[in-house]
Parts: C-alpha cells; structure tokens; sequence
C-alpha cells in the first residue's frame, strides 16, 4: 500500500511548515505559553484563513470532509512546531462529536462557527475517582422542566480556559461506573453555577477543573443514557491526532539530536563519530518509523466504523507511539548532555510534550490493556 502524501496533503504540509517558520519559533512558543490565552490568536486565525479548522468538518457546514489522514497532516506539523492552539480539543475532538451525534439544528449553529474560529470547545469527561476510563461518571444529570440540570466535578479539561462551550457528560441513570446512563450535554461557558479552576499544565498548555452546581445545560447531544459510544468515538478520533502530534515531536527531537551529535566535540572529533552514539541514534531512527506505521495506521482507522478491530488497531498505536516517544525523549535529553534540561532549549520542551501526550486519554499501560482485552480468545478444549 502506498501510504505517502496525496498532492494536496502535501501542500497542506508545506503551507504550515512555512506558518510555523513564520509565527511560531521556539522564542516565540515560549512566549506564547507564558501570556494568555496562552496560545498565537494570530496563528489561529491563518489556521481559520487556510481552511485547516473546518478540514474534519463536512462540507454543508462550512466544512472541507477530510479524513484521518489529512487530520494526521496537520497535527503532525502542530507537533514539529510544538503548537499550543487549541485544535486538538475544538476540532478534532468536540467538532468531531457534533459532526457525529449532535441534531442538525445544532450543526448549524456551532460547526460553522468552529470553521472560522469563532468558537471553541472543550471536552469534559474525565473524573478524578475514574482516571481514564469514560464509563465511571459521578457528575449527576436531573431533569428540571423541558430540560436538563448538571451537578458534580470534572478534572484535567484541556484547553477549558478559552473554551466557550463544554461538552460534559453526566450520569442520568445507573451507577457510577455503568457503560449505560451517560449522556452528554452542552454547556455554555457563562452557565450560572458553572466555575473553573484554570491552571498550566506541564507541556505549556492549558487546563481546568470544572465544577457544575445546577448548571441549566443548553442541549443534549445524542440519545439520553447513550452517550459513552459517541465520547469513545470522538477520543478515538483524538488518539490517532495526539499519535500524529507525537510524531512530529518525535522527529523533531532525532533532527535536533543528529545535529548535536555532529556539531559537538570531544576529543577533537564530533561526538557522532562515536560508536555507541551512533548505535543510540540508530535506535531512534527505527523506533520512529515503526511510529510512523503506527499512526498511519490509527490515521487510517480512526474514520471506520466503531468495531473492535478499530479500537484495537487505535489502543494498539497510542501504546506503541507512547513507548517510543518515551525512548526517544530520554534518549534526546541524553545525548544533549545538560544541555536536554534546560528550560532555554527546546529537548526538554519537547520530552516534556511527549509525556503529557502519553498521559492524555489513557497512557501506553492503560492501552496495552485494552489491546490485550480486545484480541481474540481461543475457543476452550472440549472434553
């Protein structure tokens, strides 16, 4: 199979490696996560301009239909950059949802203000008690009149201070930890008894935990109880995103190592003269292919329909792109020597990324386990 660029993808790629030249180098990326909103309002509005916002979005609602692979493209290229936009959580993954599950009423209203970066979303589902898994759902939703009232907490929102609206989900029959009685509502961000607790996270990011005290929610996306198919569906599409995010860091961090190893001296000689280097670099040089074939893949899988070869083939990658971005961070920061800690060069931004990739949506452990749960058990032995 030919899994290179189309002309197009590779235009698109071309187009933000020069935005990236031009709005975000590495002075200005640190700049960017020190002031708020904590991202480039003006790389934003290229991102607008270019029509790379409404790329997953379908084409009735400002939309271009594009597939995972052209999703890969551009995250790719935010991760070369180590953008801190918020594309990951308003496009791929709420935009996604909405695409997928919301009425056609409310397509109308949002999509097409997510395509010309108008509006901005933020997924909250994840509670503290249940650490990655989606089906543990403590935040209670009560009917109140033609509509619908929210209480409880959410943690780590990413991308929560700047979000306008909410994707929340609440349990509105069962217990805490049923697959059954989720449903997922949107929240307007100024909702009275709505209050975030806004913080940076590691990567330079940001994030927030949400409390809701009989938040009035503005609609309901899908069907009542639910909702837990349309969140894993949507983080499906996020993982193959961060896989491709993480790539571009990945080989961002075996360029900027290859360079040091040539340009550094000891003895006399560059430092990537020496064997054992070279044997370290060439182990990053593999790891980073096989997570290539490991997000094209998860690119690729990312669009089908939700079965368990998908959810495996997704967990699979996500495990896989976890362990290697981790190898090839350590491995980076340290072939740079101390150079790899310090906040004024880019490896410890990077590694620091990397894990924070890792951790999103379940790390490498938490997917190992979901792959092994996913294959398929031999029939028992007869008598």
């Amino acid at each position: 199979m030919d899994f290179r660029y189309s002309e197009e993808q590779q235009a698109l790629q071309d187009t933000l490696q020069r935005l990236s030249a031009r709005e975000y180098s590495f002075e200005q990326r640190r700049a960017f996560s020190r002031a708020e909103p904590g991202y480039s309002l003006q790389a934003w509005r290229e991102f607008a301009a270019l029509g790379v916002l409404a790329l997953p979005l379908p084409e009735e609602f400002g939309g271009l239909n594009g597939s995972g692979i052209d999703v890969m493209v551009v995250m790719e290229q935010m991760g070369r950059a180590l953008m801190l936009e918020p594309y990951l959580s308003t496009v791929v993954l709420c935009g996604g949802i909405l695409r997928d599950a919301a009425a056609a009423a409310l397509q109308q209203r949002l999509l097409p203000q997510i395509a010309a970066g108008e509006t901005q979303l933020a997924l909250a589902a994840y509670e503290a008690a249940g650490r990655y898994e989606l089906q543990h759902v403590d935040c209670r939703a009560t009917r109140s009149g033609d509509g619908w009232r929210l209480s409880g907490r959410k943690a780590v929102v990413l991308d929560a201070p700047t979000a306008n609206y909410f994707l929340v989900s609440a349990r509105t029959a069962g217990a805490v930890t049923d697959a059954q009685g989720i449903s997922l509502f949107l929240v307007p961000r100024e909702a009275a008894g709505l209050t975030l607790e806004g913080y940076r996270t590691q990567s330079g990011g940001r994030a927030a935990d949400l409390e809701l005290r009989e938040v009035c929610a503005d609609a309901l996306i899908g069907p009542p109880d639910q909702a837990l198919a349309i969140i894993e569906n949507g983080v499906d599409w996020a993982l193959a995103a961060l896989c491709a995010e993480a790539l571009g860091i990945i080989t961002l961090l075996n360029e900027a190592t290859l360079a040091h190893l040539k340009s550094r001296k000891q003895f006399g000689v560059p430092i990537g003269t020496f064997q054992a280097l070279q044997h370290r670099m060439a182990d990053m040089y593999v790891a980073a292919e096989q997570a290539r074939s490991m997000t094209i893949s998860a690119a690729l899988q990312a669009g089908a329909p939700q079965t368990v070869t998908r959810r495996r083939a997704l967990a699979g990658a996500k495990a896989y792109v976890g362990r290697a971005a981790r190898f090839i961070g350590q491995q980076a920061v340290q072939l740079h020597g101390g150079m790899g800690l310090v906040d004024e060069f880019i490896v410890g931004h990077c590694f620091k990324r990397l894990t924070m990739i890792d951790l999103t949506y379940g790390d490498a452990d938490f997917h190992f386990g979901r792959f092994s749960d996913s294959m398929p058990r031999p029939a028992p032995a007869g008598p």
